[in-house]
C-alpha cells in the first residue's frame, strides 16, 4: 500500500471514477492520505461524486507519471470520525478556507478491498491487493 500512497503522492493529480445511475463520470482529485494504515481521500458532501459514493460505493481511481501507470479499483468506506478529517487536512492545509473538521460538508473516505494495478508498456503488470 505504501508503494500505492508514494506513487499517488508524486502524481499530485489523479483521476476517480465513479457511477450515477449509468453514466460513468470521471474528474481529477488531487487529496490522497495515509492515516492509521489505510488510504484515504477527501470531498464535499454538497458535491455530486459525494452523491454517486452513496448510490455505488465501488471506484477507480488512475493515475500517470511519466510512462508509468497505475489502476486501482476499490470500495470506498466513509469515516466520519474528526480525527479522519483532521489528518488529511494536515497533509493539505491549502484545503482549510475550504473544509474544516466537523463542518458538515468534509467527507473522508478510505479505500477497502482495493487491487491497485501498476502498468507500463513494456513490463508486465505489477499488482498490490489491500
Amino acid at each position: 500500500m505504501q508503494e500505492v500512497y508514494a506513487f499517488l503522492k508524486k502524481c499530485g493529480t489523479y483521476f476517480l471514477s465513479t457511477l450515477e445511475g449509468d453514466q460513468p463520470r470521471v474528474r481529477p482529485f488531487g487529496t490522497i492520505c495515509l492515516f492509521e494504515g489505510r488510504l484515504y481521500i477527501l470531498t464535499g458532501k454538497r458535491k455530486p461524486v459525494s452523491r454517486q459514493i452513496a448510490a455505488n460505493p465501488r471506484v477507480e481511481l488512475c493515475a500517470l507519471e511519466g510512462r508509468k501507470w497505475l489502476r486501482v479499483a476499490a470500495t470506498l468506506v466513509e469515516d466520519d470520525r474528526l480525527q479522519a478529517q483532521q489528518a488529511m487536512l494536515e497533509d493539505y492545509p491549502e484545503l482549510q478556507h475550504v473544509y474544516r473538521p466537523g463542518d458538515g460538508n468534509t467527507q473522508v473516505f478510505y479505500l477497502k478491498d482495493a487491487t491497485a494495478t501498476f502498468s507500463t508498456y513494456t513490463q508486465p503488470p505489477h499488482i498490490i491487493r489491500f
